[in-house]
Parts: C-alpha cells; structure tokens; sequence
C-alpha cells in the first residue's frame, strides 16, 4: 500500500485535510486581494485623505468567525504584504501592518470576550485599524499633530466597520 505507514492509516487524510487548509487560505488571501483591488477602482472619496472602505476587511472579520486565529492573521499577513509588494511601497505596507494588526488582535479578543455582534467586532476594529495607522505616522513624521486627525478617523472607523460587520453577518448567514 502506497500510503501505508507506521502511524496508521490516518496519514492520507492529514495531509488531504493540510493541503485543503492551504488552498482555502489562499483563496482567501486571492479574494482578500481583489477586493482591496476593486476598492482602489472605487472613486469613492470621503471627503478626507486615506479614508477608505475597507472592503478586504470582509475577509479577516468572516474568518474570525470560521477559522483558527493563526490561519486568519496568516491570510491577513500575506493579503497586506502581496498588496502591498504589487501596488504600494515599503511605507504603505507599514501603515498597513501596523494597521491590520492592531485590528486583527482586538478583533479576536472580542471575539472570544464574547458579549459583542459581529458589527461590534468590526467597528472595533475598523477604528483600531486608523489607530494604529496613525500611532505609526506619528513616529515616523515625528509629530503629534497628526492625532488632530484621529477623531475624524475613529468615526469613519466607526461607520465603515459597522457597515463591514453588517455585510460580513450576512454573508456568515449565507455560508454553509
């Protein structure tokens, strides 16, 4: 038998369930992709600078939900850094990190808090997603004067997380 070996005959689906894993992963990563992508088509202006929808956010708040944390911050991770390598710059991808990150982290810890809705969860994390983006321009611009920004970026947090988490439950409602 060609996958017969000491540890039983388990082996086969482990590695099938593995393989499985990583093609879900990137998929999810290649969606998370095309949706920061057609964001960028968007003309969509808030009226401020750096304000965006958020729309690949979908992705990370739906695996949270879904997924184990390390698979989620693994499709996080590599969503910001493929994007960023193909369409923005070192300093783009630092906000970004920086960003995702702290996101992600109170993200989960709602999450499994518990007590929160999905919305919730991610108007949380739409708003520490600015937050760490300007805790970051604030050191490398060496200014506090750029935290002037952040309450008009706490309310687009607010706002966009809310409609995020409101799309995100039902496409949650949706999945099988």
């Amino acid at each position: 038998m060609p996958w017969h070996n000491s540890a039983g005959a388990s082996a086969p689906r482990e590695g099938n369930m593995v393989a499985k894993k990583v093609a879900y992963c990137g998929m999810l990563v290649a969606l998370a992709m095309i949706f920061s992508y057609v964001e960028a088509l968007i003309p969509f202006n808030f009226g401020v600078p750096g304000i965006k929808l958020g729309l690949a956010n979908l992705v990370v708040l739906a695996g949270l939900y879904r997924m184990k944390a390390g698979e989620v911050l693994l499709v996080s991770v590599a969503r910001i850094l493929l994007i960023g390598f193909l369409f923005g710059n070192g300093m783009s991808i630092l906000y970004s990190l920086a960003g995702g990150l702290l996101s992600f982290c109170v993200m989960l810890l709602l999450k499994k808090a518990g007590g929160f809705s999905i919305i919730g969860v991610s108007m949380a994390g739409g708003v520490c997603h600015n937050i760490g983006q300007i805790l970051v321009a604030a050191l490398v611009l060496r200014s506090v004067g750029i935290f002037y920004y952040l309450p008009v970026l706490i309310i687009a947090g607010i706002v966009t997380g809310a409609l995020m988490g409101m799309i995100t439950g039902r496409v949650q409602k949706a999945l099988p």
